[in-house]
């Protein structure tokens, strides 16, 4: 496991930082979610994050990728956390339906989605998650039957990050209701613009509306937007979730980074006693420890070229460290925590990170992929 940057890393981390020092304003330093992200500047700093070629860094050349190494793409999504520089508006665009398309698409659908991906003309949302089928993917109900040579979907999705705002939808469903579990279900590529398609934004707890449910009434989809071939729904999925997580690690330690600093800042400032002492001191450990652990998979994905079940421990140590270091935040600032001081960070970061144990594969099931594929323990079920 390399814990240091090479030359050549060394080389690329300035310049990201050079260029993020001549392009990041300071009033989109920090910004938060909500759809203001998207419509009123959101287009805009994924173009230049584009034609500074950071878009898709890793994506293969031939597909308008830059062809970088996946050390490259960690080190851009730490410098651009650790800036507290807004991420691309088609995140999802650009790390699971692009990857996704790039490995299972057949070449007509790369020549159609992937440049569109690339300058954020179509912005893509994910329809997995159901209102009975969150963590159980291989339990979605939502329906796709082919007739007169174009399959009609009805159904429903829920926690789709961004759908009020997308122009396509990866969409899981079962196509083949009789089949053996984990298979008969088929993957799409939807056009969220069809008659039968209604998102609904859920507002959540911090006022903004990320997530959102999406219903299917006799929504018409082309066979040529099946993605691999009908029933290998499962195995597409699973390569769209490896891709997600892989893409996680360090945007969030680079993220999780600024709080521990900002903690720190914060506890200077006020009278401790041991028992806080430890709890800061913890938080300061878990930033290390995510780190190191963030290379451990970083190294496996370097050697084998593609995301391995490792990328789920970096997520499951974040989301809960992240939810302790809100709470610690916020009893350091005692009564004042109820007081939106300035831009309210504090109190955002402990209500956005109820959701972080839940978003991108709930805790539990963090959990069983660690134990099963990592560790090599035995099923649970």
């Amino acid at each position: 496991m390399q814990l240091r940057d090479s030359p050549e890393e060394a080389a690329f981390r300035e310049e990201v930082q050079a260029w993020l020092a001549d392009n990041l304003a300071d009033d989109l330093r920090g910004r938060r979610g909500g759809a203001a992200r998207f419509e009123e500047w959101g287009r805009d700093w994924s173009r230049r994050l584009g034609e500074a070629g950071y878009a898709a860094l890793t994506w293969p050349k031939e597909y308008g990728g830059g062809g970088a190494p996946y050390s490259h793409q960690a080190i851009l999504l730490e410098e651009l956390a650790r800036a507290q520089a807004p991420g691309h508006i088609n995140v999802i665009g650009l790390g699971m339906a692009g990857p996704t398309i790039i490995v299972h698409g057949r070449e007509e659908q790369k020549a159609r989605y992937l440049p569109k991906i690339l300058s954020a003309e179509e912005i893509w949302c994910q329809g997995f998650s159901e209102p009975g089928a969150g963590s159980d993917l291989a339990s979605v109900r939502t329906r796709a039957e082919l007739r007169d040579g174009r399959y009609v979907v009805n159904g429903q999705k829920v926690w789709s990050s961004y759908a009020h705002l997308a122009d396509r939808c990866l969409l899981l469903t079962v196509t083949e209701p009789e089949a053996p579990r984990y298979q008969g279900l088929t993957y799409f590529l939807v056009d969220m613009h069809s008659p039968g398609v209604e998102v609904r934004p859920l507002t959540q707890i911090t006022g903004e509306a990320e997530f959102n449910e999406i219903f299917f009434a006799d929504v018409e989809v082309p066979v040529e937007n099946v993605i691999a071939e009908p029933g290998q729904g499962w195995q597409v999925a699973m390569t769209t979730l490896m891709h997600e997580r892989a893409a996680l690690g360090f945007a969030l330690s680079g993220a999780f980074e600024v709080a521990v600093g900002k903690l720190l800042e914060l506890a200077r400032a006020r009278p401790l006693d041991d028992r806080l002492r430890d709890r800061i001191a913890r938080s300061w450990i878990e930033l290390q420890a995510l780190k190191w652990t963030n290379y451990r998979a970083l190294t496996r994905l370097m050697e084998t070229g593609a995301p391995g079940p490792e990328a789920s421990v970096p997520k499951l140590h974040w989301s809960e460290a992240n939810q302790r270091l809100g709470k610690l935040a916020l009893e350091l600032l005692g009564p004042e925590a109820q007081v939106m001081d300035g831009d309210g960070y504090w109190q955002w970061l402990q209500l956005r990170s109820r959701g972080n144990t839940i978003e991108a594969g709930t805790s539990e099931i963090l959990r069983n992929i660690v134990a099963e594929r990592v560790l090599g323990l035995p099923k649970g079920r």
